[in-house]
């Protein structure tokens, strides 16, 4: 390399450095510390190795940055605005920079497209939202296994379409929260040798010294994982850096059987006067002093902000850009290739990138079920369903928690297979006992235009709840699939039943519950599920049998696929009462509702299997369902209360969880909580004032 060469590298470097310093102090809020340490490391990534055109920044196969330590953002942020990269909106390419130097200054500020953490679909650039500590280095994994599937699927030879590689700047915080370990221990296992995860080890947290809290031997924990690992001395070592992002299989052509770890040891705030190496760096501005200091370390016009030198973005243009535009031309020459000789193939890829699904997807569901009274659990019509639409939707991937015989969501057809080392193109996913990376692995592969599936118990989704956030965060359409929704679960107890899961799932912005009444309803919830594209969902599920209601008798289950209908209705007048409830509880008020006819009373069941569709529904339709002028109203779900005020009004009465559940067999439970449809017609006849006849 030419001393130009190598001055340049140091321009190109110390400007990140300078824009992020700026940019926070200009804020006075954000993270400065980091960029300032890790921008020889991300420089060299980008600068040396990246296959990544700026021009382009949805090119499918292009190689993933994560910023997994979102909180160092502005070290992105430069990286982006330095690149060129330029703007999407959805599929369009604008022309336009992602970033601007404007955009640099206002970093943290209402409005802004560069906020405190990397939000993706708001900033051009941004592969995935990381938030909480952990969750980009999850999020990883899922765009590693991504990569392999696509290659196993769609490759064909002479046309190696998907090879991309994923890397994640990870923090000690990363490698401390659980879900760091629960994603590196599933990555080992599967053997992901087009991941890399860079360990920034500067031996500083928020509030003191890593070693206050974290002395573990991290190159051994990882190793034990099955990772490679690699060890870089210093951070500025621009060189070092290079040698072993090579040696993790980032050099051309070189493939690694396992996925690696770089641990690069840096000083947090390197060159600032006082604060190089403090904890005071991490999480504050340095202070216009601090930041003249620092500037004068690296040889920087002290008066001068957020000053990009003559030659900087010329010189990334001349790495990352004319790399990225020449791997992506190529790429682009091979694709229209590609589709003349696999033109059905071709399609797929289209409509995976645009989040549109293959002409008839829907065809071959489940049903319609014919009446029982037996009936069947929702979880076996939900897993029946599932496999039917993947074998139209050959994008559809996901899997279980060590659960796949209890939520029955496993895919079993021939064609579907196990993902597993040395199978990258199975579609079943076994993520072990590990929720909560299972969670940010299926935002991964959703950001990888994968259509993923997640299923576990509905208790454990409260190991999961930061990467269902983050899914509805960023408008993800991923599926979780909840089972053993309710006390139905008898004998395992307390810790096993869900009371104010569903609670806290509906509160959550943008996402969808459906909690379906039977297996007709199950169908429909799936088939209105799927046409979701910028949403997440929850389908949530019984274990045990409910009745197939009679839809001869009662309305068709297509009414669920509008969030709520009417399922039963009063004869010769208008309703004096109306039942509400989901899923398994929606029978206790048929059983109610017959009751109370025969008694002369005037009820209606309303099923209300996802009250957000429903929200969303034309506000005539709303009232057609929900009369305001029928107060007398019976709420019935084996969950806490919360939130079903919006549909009772302030006279209706709620039948539900007030306290955890028990252990005992599952009539006990439903007897001593009140889930009898004796209790829902007393109910009813206590709203109208009325007495059970005889009494």
């Amino acid at each position: 390399m030419s001393a130009t060469d190598r001055r340049l590298d140091e321009l190109c470097i110390n400007t990140i450095r300078t824009l992020a310093m700026d940019a926070v102090q200009a804020a006075n809020s954000g993270h400065p510390g980091t960029p300032m340490a890790m921008a020889p490391v991300a420089y060299t990534l980008w600068q040396r190795f990246l296959r990544y055109d700026p021009d382009d920044p949805l090119w499918p196969n292009r190689d993933r940055f994560v910023l997994s330590m979102g909180h160092a953002s502005m070290l992105l942020y430069a990286l982006l605005h330095l690149a060129g990269v330029k703007a999407v909106r959805g599929m369009e390419r604008l022309g336009t920079p992602a970033l601007t130097l404007d955009d640099l200054k206002h970093f943290r500020q209402l409005g802004s497209k560069t906020p405190g953490h990397p939000e993706y679909g708001m900033t051009s650039g941004v592969e995935t939202t990381t938030g909480p500590l952990g969750q980009g280095a999850g999020n990883s994994v899922g765009m590693a296994i991504a990569a392999r599937f696509l290659g196993a699927r769609y490759n064909r030879p002479g046309f190696a379409l998907f090879d991309y590689r994923t890397y994640a700047l990870c923090s000690d915080g990363d490698l401390m929260e659980g879900v760091g370990g629960e994603a590196a221990s599933l990555a080992g296992h599967l053997r992901l040798g087009n991941l890399c995860w860079i360990y920034d080890a500067n031996g500083i947290t928020l509030d003191a010294r890593a070693d206050v809290t974290f002395t573990e031997d991290v190159g051994t924990r990882f190793r034990g994982y099955g990772w490679q690992v690699l060890e870089v001395a210093d951070a500025n070592e621009v060189g070092a850096v290079e040698q072993a992002l090579a040696a993790a299989g980032a050099a051309a052509g070189k493939v690694a059987d396992r996925p690696s770890l770089v641990i690069v040891h840096s000083h947090i705030a390197y060159g600032a006067p006082h604060l190089h190496d403090t904890a005071k760096a991490h999480g504050s501005p340095l202070g216009e002093e601090e930041v003249r200091g620092a500037k004068r370390f690296y040889g920087w016009p002290e008066d001068r902000t957020f000053y990009v030198p003559d030659g900087v973005r010329e010189w990334f243009d001349a790495g990352v850009g004319q790399r990225g535009r020449l791997l992506r031309s190529a790429w682009m020459a091979r694709v229209e290739e590609y589709g003349a000789r696999y033109p059905d193939l071709a399609d797929q890829l289209v409509r995976m990138q645009r989040r549109e699904l293959p002409a008839g997807w829907d065809r071959g569901l489940p049903g319609p079920f014919a009446p029982s009274d037996q009936g069947v659990a929702t979880r076996e019509t939900a897993g029946e369903t599932l496999n039917a639409l993947a074998k139209n939707i050959p994008w559809l991937v996901g899997g279980s928690a060590d659960l796949d015989s209890s939520t029955r969501t496993h895919l079993d057809f021939a064609e579907a297979g196990e993902q597993q080392p040395d199978n990258p193109g199975g579609r079943n996913i076994h993520y072990g006992v590990r929720e909560h990376a299972m969670g940010a692995v299926t935002n991964g592969l959703s950001v990888a235009d994968l259509r993923p599936f997640a299923a576990t118990f509905l208790i454990f989704s409260d190991y999961m709840r930061p990467p269902i956030r983050l899914a509805a965060l960023m408008e993800q359409p991923t599926l979780y699939v909840f089972t053993h929704d309710s006390i139905g679960l008898g004998e395992d107890g307390p810790t096993h039943q869900p009371v104010e899961q569903l609670a806290s799932l509906r509160a959550m912005p943008g996402m969808v519950v459906y909690r379906p009444a039977d297996a007709n309803e199950v169908v429909v919830a799936l088939r209105t599920i799927m046409q979701l594209h910028r949403r997440p969902a929850c389908l949530v599920l019984s274990r045990q049998k409910l009745p197939i209601l009679d839809r001869g008798r009662y309305a068709a289950a297509g009414g669920a696929a509008r969030g709520a209908y009417v399922l039963a209705d009063a004869e010769g007048g208008p309703p004096e009462v109306i039942l509400m409830a989901t899923g398994s509880e929606v029978a206790l008020c048929v059983r109610a509702f017959e009751e109370l006819k025969g008694e002369g009373l005037r009820a209606r069941v309303v099923s209300m299997p996802s009250w957000e569709i429903f929200d969303e529904q034309p506000e005539a339709y709303r009232r057609a369902v929900l009369p305001p002028q029928v107060t007398a109203r019976v709420a019935v779900e084996q969950a806490a209360s919360f939130g079903w005020d919006r549909y009772l009004g302030p006279h209706g009465e709620m039948i539900g969880m007030h306290t955890f559940g028990a252990s005992a067999p599952v009539k006990e439970l439903l007897r001593k909580f009140g889930f009898t449809p004796d209790r829902v017609a007393q109910a009813a006849r206590e709203q109208l004032g009325r007495k059970r006849p005889g009494a």
